[in-house]
């Protein structure tokens, strides 16, 4: 998905309220793909845009304004192909420059930093000057993200920002207009040891050293990987309101040159977006998410992220199951051009599509906990099979009638004609039937229908047979009650053959059931896997900057905070343990409950089959003598 130019995803309406614009949840709506989503924030007027256009590959696209008037309202979006990973869209978010003095709303300019934070997989903070304390004061914000936004909505009032790790995105500090020498104690350093300069503590308690070091450590504590870029000035004093309209050749070398570095960074480094659980984010994922976090914030709630997982959940496991059945359904109707067909055809491709929508579902569903979602999927399924099941019968049954129809027409001109009333005639009749009857079981072998509809039809010739039988005045009447035991005998065993054709049919369906529940338990299994390992991923990687944070506060002798640090880190192990528990716990109960989901239909099926078809008796051996209706 390509735009050409950007358009705006969360607008202000004339309350004051935030809002999503229908026309950018359209265009995400489109994108099946993994999106890695950069957004830039900033003090306005810091030349945020123009990095976003350049991220786009382009010169101009987001307004960069040539006042001092904020420029960009809201949150604007650009989608565009990723140029370094396949079957990814990069999605770059420009949002409405914060301390605007004409606006004076500091709770805006908070839900939209807010926004950036939960939307984005790399967030960029644009500055200018240097990275001093009114800069990093100018970034209160970020103190005020434990108040803005929930983990669980079970906590309340707690504090659940020991968690905010596991899905904040990336941090990137840009700062512009950069003039000053990058030397820390008179020796040359990085740009990244000049922003960790920047970051470092003060010792004491004091309300001065407090506030001081607030929005240092929430930054620490929030944004494990940090990243910082310093950007000479680009051009001119003069030129810098034309920026977009000059030529390479008009701006600084060295302004080039870290641009060309920041874009390289952000293509290379940064990841796509993943929710809480590490369940990857498509451009479809990430609008249902804008929807709901700019709802809670216009009603006045805070975000929570696991309400917003749950929401998600609902969406995209609806969705799943309409995609799954989807796919089943195009392939069968496919197949049902050709019925009639034998039943083992029509399990087959059953099984094999079942399983292919299994894996539809599999591949979109997210945290279906108790196996709702996949129970519907099956119910579905199941339904759709005996309906197709049920049509490819009746176009076997028309078929065959046909067949016996096209088969019998000499017959019934015979009958007309009065051939079998003469003496002698029921024996022409019964060898004309049973031609019929040889004929159609040649033809007829592979109908699923074959067999029943034979024995509905020799029931009804039966009555035809009798009055011939006693017109013959051939026969004597020894004769008579003789071929009549015979014929009786003869069509008891064609009902026998019609109800083991039922009980083969029964086993073979549910054989191709039986298959597919054995399918989708290993799809099961493979999809509890894969999440399980997301899920300790995403620990793994929040202690490792937990410890890492630790380890930094030892060496900078902050002893109470990573001992303080070490609590947490307790906690946050004790946390993440009972969470693989629980979630190991729900997947072993959802298969559980699968099977025994299974078990049920079958003993179900089994138990209809015995009502629709009393137990087969016992067939009589062959009639002999010649009877009619002998096959």
């Amino acid at each position: 998905m390509a735009m050409d130019n950007p358009v705006c995803l969360i607008d202000t309406e004339s309350d004051g309220k935030l809002c999503v614009q229908q026309s950018a949840l359209q265009i995400l709506q489109k994108i099946e793909q993994p999106v890695v989503v950069v957004a830039v924030v900033g003090l306005y007027r810091t030349g945020k845009s123009y990095l976003m256009n350049r991220l786009a590959g382009k010169q101009t696209g987001f307004a960069l304004g040539s006042t001092i008037e904020s420029k960009t309202k809201g949150i604007w979006m650009w989608c565009v192909p990723h140029p370094c990973k396949k079957e990814t869209t990069l999605v770059l978010l420009d949002t409405e420059g914060l301390g605007d003095v004409d606006k004076g709303d500091s709770k805006h300019d908070t839900n939209i930093f807010c926004l950036a934070v939960l939307l984005s997989s790399t967030l960029v903070y644009n500055s200018r000057g240097t990275i001093d304390n009114r800069a990093i004061e100018e970034l209160q914000y970020v103190t005020e993200l434990t108040d803005c936004i929930k983990v669980k909505s079970s906590n309340g009032d707690a504090d659940d920002s020991i968690e905010f790790v596991k899905f904040f995105p990336s941090f990137i500090w840009a700062v512009r207009d950069f003039t000053l020498e990058l030397k820390i104690d008179d020796k040359d350093a990085t740009e990244n040891e000049y922003l960790e300069f920047a970051l470092k503590l003060k010792h004491g308690t004091g309300k001065k050293v407090m506030e001081y070091n607030l929005p240092r450590e929430c930054i620490q504590k929030f944004f494990p990987s940090r990243t910082c870029f310093t950007f000479p000035f680009p051009t001119a004093p003069e030129n810098v309101s034309r920026l977009e309209s000059l030529n390479l050749a008009d701006l600084s070398p060295a302004f080039l040159k870290v641009t060309e570095r920041f874009c390289e960074f952000v293509f290379q480094e940064s990841q796509t977006k993943k929710l809480k659980e590490g369940y990857t984010v498509t451009g479809r994922v990430l609008g249902h998410l804008a929807k709901t976090y700019v709802d809670t914030i216009s009603s006045g709630a805070v975000p929570c992220l696991e309400n917003a997982v749950i929401a998600m959940a609902t969406i995209e496991n609806e969705a799943a199951v309409k995609e799954g059945l989807e796919v089943y359904q195009s392939g069968m109707e496919k197949l049902k051009n050709s019925f009639p067909l034998e039943l083992k055809d029509v399990s087959s491709e059953h099984q094999q599509l079942s399983n292919l929508a299994t894996q539809t579902f599999m591949k979109r569903s997210f945290r279906d906990t108790n196996g709702t979602y996949l129970n519907s999927l099956e119910e579905n399924l199941k339904n759709s099979f005996e309906r197709y099941l049920s049509l490819n019968e009746q176009a076997s049954k028309s078929r065959c009638e046909d067949l016996l129809s096209s088969l019998t027409v000499e017959m019934t001109e015979n009958l007309k004609q009065g051939l079998y009333a003469k003496p002698g005639g029921y024996n022409l009749y019964c060898k004309d039937l049973e031609d019929i009857v040889q004929k159609y079981n040649i033809q007829a072998a592979k109908e699923v229908k074959a067999e029943e509809v034979l024995d509905e039809f020799l029931k009804q010739k039966s009555v035809e047979s009798k009055a011939i039988l006693q017109a013959d005045k051939n026969l004597t009447e020894k004769q008579k009650r003789i071929k009549e035991e015979q014929e009786k005998a003869a069509l008891l065993n064609q009902e026998i053959k019609a109800k083991e054709e039922k009980q083969r049919q029964l086993e073979e369906k549910m054989e191709a059931e039986k298959r597919s529940n054995e399918e989708r338990m290993i799809q099961m299994k493979q999809k509890m896997d894969e999440e399980m390992k997301l899920q300790r991923l995403e620990a793994e990687r929040a202690m490792e900057s937990k410890l890492k944070e630790q380890a930094a506060l030892l060496e900078k002798g902050f002893k109470d905070k990573a001992d303080m640090m070490s609590r947490e880190i307790d906690m946050f192990k004790r946390q993440s343990s009972e969470a693989e528990s629980n979630r190991a716990r729900e997947f072993a109960m959802m298969i559980e409950n699968s099977k025994k989901r299974h078990e049920a239909s079958m003993a179900l099926m089994m138990q209809q089959h015995r009502e629709q078809m009393p137990a087969i008796q016992s067939r009589p051996p062959p009639p002999t003598g010649g009877g009619c209706l002998i096959m």
